[in-house]
């Protein structure tokens, strides 16, 4: 069974300094300075995505996992382009950087177009993880994962991490000094050198969050506005409808009655934006698809024109959205799947339709009271 032994030694200093603090606090003098690892760490035990070496400063993390991982621990990026999307290698197409940014949670498009340090410490984040991420197809290994965030961003963000790690069959290793993140990364294998306790773990859900969704008033919108990846712009008459985790507003969607030539029950949904911190649950699909059977509960039809990509390519995978035009494109519509198109383009707006056909909300009742709109039926 493969072991680690690792022996870190320093020549005392023989400074006044030194020789003072020996003093001070009864610290009996020493030849040498020795601080020691060792125990078995079975990594080929068994198949594993996700590690997580864990315990308080001090305690030989960065040491440990250096032994075990070497110079996978040891990279660093360089951020100093106008737009951190022109950090990443020049040879990776902006699909597929659009694609990793999505998957770690860093989803507000025009923080893609600001500068590395502007960005906020949840954005730097995620960034750096999605950098990571794309550089090396093998195994990344993160020190101080998580250290510098909010907890709250910690732990989504975790999630997201290892929901893509464990998607493409890669391997991830976290050295962090939190033991919130846990549940939340849901790593196979836990290693502590506080104590060289080595565990595996067996996969679980993720925590549930509370959550809460209520109508709100058009002044709700400033807080969401610098978060869209179009416009801050918003029209008045917009139904503003929240999603809540705990007291703190997270997701915010704006429906327009939309009727036409062929329907007068049609409302569209003009803007969805989840804030950075929240970015990667996938709670902006609880919020329309919420509203989504709110409204068919009421008689009412509710259509989405996504042009983010990833958007586009969620709803197509769910069964409870239709597709109704292809990304682009006018005319007839199409009840088609997109068969792999993303209907990802620049230089234009590719948005899709597509409409809500899953089931409607079983409580009539708590329909309305959502929705508060006195003109349905």
């Amino acid at each position: 069974m493969p072991r680690i032994d690792v022996v870190v030694e320093s020549e005392p200093s023989q400074s006044a300094r030194a020789r003072q603090i020996e003093g001070m606090f009864d610290v009996p003098p020493r030849l040498k300075q020795r601080l020691e690892w060792s125990g078995e760490v079975p990594l080929d035990e068994k198949p594993w995505n996700v590690g997580l070496i864990v315990g308080p400063s001090g305690s030989g993390k960065t040491t440990v996992a250096r032994k075990l991982f070497g110079a996978a621990l040891d990279k660093r990026y360089e951020w100093g382009a106008a737009a951190v999307v022109d950090d990443f290698p020049a040879d990776v197409s902006m699909q597929d950087i659009a694609a990793i940014c999505q998957a770690v949670g860093f989803n507000t498009i025009p923080a893609w177009l600001r500068r590395y340090e502007v960005l906020s410490n949840g954005e730097k984040f995620r960034v750096d993880i999605a950098r990571r991420l794309i550089d090396d197809d093998t195994l990344v290994v993160v020190d101080e994962f998580t250290s510098v965030v909010d907890r709250q961003v910690a732990k989504i963000g975790s999630h997201a991490v290892q929901k893509y790690i464990r998607r493409q069959g890669r391997r991830f290793v976290a050295v962090s000094c939190h033991s919130d993140i846990i549940e939340w990364l849901n790593p196979e294998w836990i290693l502590e050198p506080a104590t060289m306790t080595f565990q595996w773990r067996s996969l679980r859900r993720r925590p549930g969050i509370e959550i809460e969704m209520a109508k709100v008033g058009y002044e709700a919108w400033q807080i969401f506005a610098p978060y869209h990846y179009m416009s801050a712009e918003l029209n008045h008459a917009a139904q503003c409808y929240a999603l809540f985790v705990g007291e703190t507003p997270a997701v915010i969607g704006a429906m327009l009655y939309r009727p036409n030539a062929h329907a007068r029950n049609v409302w569209g949904l003009s803007r969805v934006v989840t804030l950075p911190d929240y970015q990667g649950l996938g709670l902006a699909f609880v919020l329309m698809d919420t509203l989504g059977a709110a409204f068919a509960a009421l008689g009412q039809r509710m259509r989405t024109y996504p042009a983010h990509p990833a958007l586009i390519h969620s709803f197509d995978k769910s069964e409870k959205w239709a597709l109704r035009k292809q990304p682009g494109l006018s005319g007839n519509a199409s009840r088609q799947k997109l068969s792999g198109d993303t209907g990802f383009r620049f230089g234009g707006r590719p948005n899709a339709t597509f409409e809500w056909v899953g089931p409607p909300m079983e409580d009539r009742e708590q329909a309305r009271d959502l929705l508060s709109i006195k003109s349905l039926g």
